[in-house]
């Protein structure tokens, strides 16, 4: 049973998930076959100042380029 896990920001609509899932489920049956109930999809929502990059958290990256318009 394969679980795909994607980690992304907070702020998709519920429809938008139902869509994700949908499309991650779908790829993965056409590249390595099975059945749809089989595949598992977790969505982790991860706030951006607990995601880092560049000894940056996001939140602060997203921060500045609001402020730079």
């Amino acid at each position: 049973m394969p679980l795909l896990t994607v980690e992304l920001f907070p702020g998709r609509t519920p429809e938008k998930k139902r869509e994700l899932i949908q499309a991650l489920t779908d790829t993965y049956l056409q590249v390595c076959g099975g059945k749809a109930q089989a595949v598992t999809i977790l969505l982790k929502e991860v706030d951006p100042a607990d995601w880092g990059v560049g000894g940056r958290s996001y939140a602060e990256i997203i921060a500045e380029a609001k402020a730079q318009g």
